[in-house]
């Protein structure tokens, strides 16, 4: 079974950008790995790997209330970060998966 790029550091600008605090950073790259650690695990199957995907998605959108919370929001760094993250992920494992259908569920 394939492994992640252990060099590919996840949500990048997010990290280095102070306007997001790196806890909810944390939460949100926690989510991203379980997509990871299902891909990893050699699933090939579209359909779940999509289930994966909206529930990661829809838990993000959980976050945004804990995001304004800390004088923060998902935005246009933030969903860029995201959705470039998840488009890497998906190249990496070979997975004809469209970020757009992939981040479908997000409401930010």
């Amino acid at each position: 079974m394939k492994r992640f790029d252990e060099n590919y550091i996840l949500l990048e600008e997010m990290y280095s950008d102070g306007y997001f605090p790196d806890f909810l950073v944390d939460k949100v790259k926690k989510l991203i790995c379980h997509v990871i650690n299902l891909l990893e695990s050699g699933e090939t199957e579209k359909n779940i790997i999509q289930e994966q995907l909206d529930k990661m998605t829809l838990a993000i959108n959980d976050l945004q209330e804990e995001f304004e919370d800390n004088d923060s929001e998902i935005e246009t760094v933030s969903r860029d970060s995201i959705g470039e993250t998840v488009e890497y992920i998906l190249k990496w494992f070979d997975i004809d998966i469209d970020v757009e259908t992939a981040i479908g569920e997000r409401d930010w």
